[in-house]
């Protein structure tokens, strides 16, 4: 078979031709095994109406192989022959032709240096879009952050606003006073929860005692 790899014909027949060749010789030589082993069957059948003869079905076998033997070594060098026609003028798409599909390089010529400086110029590109891409992944996880920062604050001005109108209501109007009149107020809560937990000592060691 044929080391050249045809990539060109393959491009357009679709497969290598080297593949081709390939099967029409397994093709052949699987018809000649399956013409062999029905010789082979006449021959036995042909033996049995002779009640004296001495041939053996093995010795019937072994004449086979060998002319199967014989038959194949005359076929591979026919078949290497025609290979040889075929992939030549068959199968060989020639130099000066170019297929449809690579008329674009007859009309954009590029040399190999020209090549390698777009490739080069493509590999760069590619570059930038991902460091572009993950900038702005981390703009879009920064401008998260700052919409859960703006949802805090603006719970924040709520508490405020909610408590310069309990502060007004106690007649409290600015921040100072406020902040006083809630230091008082926790104050007095605190004073109240101690004296609660207190009175609820008292009453569990009084219970105890009962």
């Amino acid at each position: 078979m044929s080391v050249n790899p045809m990539a060109y014909e393959a491009q357009f027949f679709g497969f290598t031709p080297q593949t081709c060749m390939l099967r029409i010789y397994i093709a052949f030589q699987d018809y000649l095994f399956e013409m062999m082993l029905v010789v082979e069957s006449v021959i036995l059948k042909k033996l049995d109406g002779f009640p004296g003869c001495k041939i053996s079905p093995f010795q019937i076998r072994k004449s086979t192989e060998k002319f199967l033997l014989f038959m194949k070594e005359h076929f591979d060098k026919l078949f290497s022959k025609m290979e040889e026609v075929l992939l030549q003028l068959v199968l060989n798409i020639p130099k000066n032709v170019l297929l449809p599909e690579d008329k674009v390089h007859e009309q954009y010529p590029y040399t190999k240096e020209q090549f390698q400086a777009l490739q080069d110029e493509i590999h760069q590109l590619q570059k930038q879009y991902r460091a572009e891409a993950s900038a702005g992944q981390a703009l879009r996880a920064e401008l998260e952050e700052q919409k859960a920062v703006r949802a805090e604050l603006e719970k924040i001005l709520q508490w405020f606003d909610g408590l310069e109108n309990i502060c007004r209501e106690h007649g409290t109007g600015n921040f100072k006073e406020s902040f006083a009149f809630l230091t008082r107020n926790s104050k007095k809560l605190q004073d109240v929860l101690k004296d609660v937990e207190e009175k609820s000592k008292k009453i569990k060691k009084h219970d105890q005692l009962l």
